[in-house]
């Protein structure tokens, strides 16, 4: 897949309790259509999650997680086989289900930090892999987070050491993704998306996963529902700061945003 330029990855959560759309694509019925609209409104990836990774939020069994996940892959592929699948997981077995069901990339929030076998398993498979920053664990990650030599660095340094050991494994496709709300306050995530750029430097994709979180939402003194427009906002800011992959709900506004954003530099 050629990301030199800039697409759009579709939220689709199975879960009752994600922090904006929770419940709404419980049933599989629901969660196709869903995912026929995202892919009709211009989504490259549909990214899909069974367990809810919102701050406060504990695990769930594997099974259940499982049984979220694997049979939607299978449904959405039969009726959109050319449709490329996300799974947003940490759990070695639920990739791999996910992966033998056709999942041909794995978004884990962990950093291959919760479940060991999670990247033996990725570099045996030659399975794309999202690597995210987190500071402890969704439970109990947004509890006075602090990064003494700032976030940017701190984030860095840590892709700096993780992508090493992935590529001593052997994981050859590999993209990033700053963690916002994964364990930073406020002027944190803010730090990270005004020095984006600095990531480039891994020559990898930067996957910027914004929409609709509390770094829009509070500062607006505002909700979830209505935080559309600080996330289309936010969007062109990473896509200046080269975001190659924008994960997002709205996916229509988020294609529209790369479209203007693709346009304005096309005419330079």
């Amino acid at each position: 897949m050629d990301l030199s330029s800039p697409v759009v990855m579709g939220i689709l959560n199975l879960t009752p309790d994600s922090f904006y759309d929770g419940g709404r694509w419980g049933k599989s019925e629901d969660a196709l259509r869903q995912a026929a609209a995202m892919l009709e409104e211009g989504a490259t990836f549909i990214d899909v999650g069974g367990m809810s990774t919102r701050p406060g939020a504990r695990p769930i069994l594997e099974g259940e997680e499982t049984q979220r996940v694997v049979p939607l892959i299978e449904r959405l592929l039969r009726e959109f086989p050319e449709a490329v699948v996300s799974v947003d997981t940490w759990r070695s077995g639920v990739a791999l289900r996910a992966c033998e069901a056709g999942a041909s990339l794995i978004n884990d929030i962990s950093g291959g930090a919760f479940d060991p076998g999670l990247w033996p398993l990725l570099a045996r498979l030659q399975v794309p892999y999202v690597l995210m920053h987190i500071s402890g664990e969704p439970e109990t990650m947004q509890v006075a987070p602090s990064y003494s030599r700032g976030p940017v660095l701190e984030v860095l340094d840590y892709f700096i050491e993780k992508v090493g050991r992935l590529r001593e494994l052997g994981l050859r496709d590999i993209l990033i993704d700053p963690g916002f709300g994964f364990g930073k306050q406020l002027s944190d995530n803010y730090q990270l998306l005004l020095h984006l750029e600095v990531f480039k430097i891994l020559e990898l994709p930067i996957l910027v996963g914004i929409s609709r979180k509390s770094m829009i939402y509070k500062l607006l003194d505002t909700t979830p529902e209505h935080a559309l427009p600080g996330t289309a906002a936010l969007h062109f800011a990473a896509l200046d700061r080269g975001a190659q992959v924008l994960r997002a709900h709205d996916v229509r506004v988020a294609v529209e945003v790369v479209r203007l954003w693709t346009y304005l530099h096309e005419t330079g």
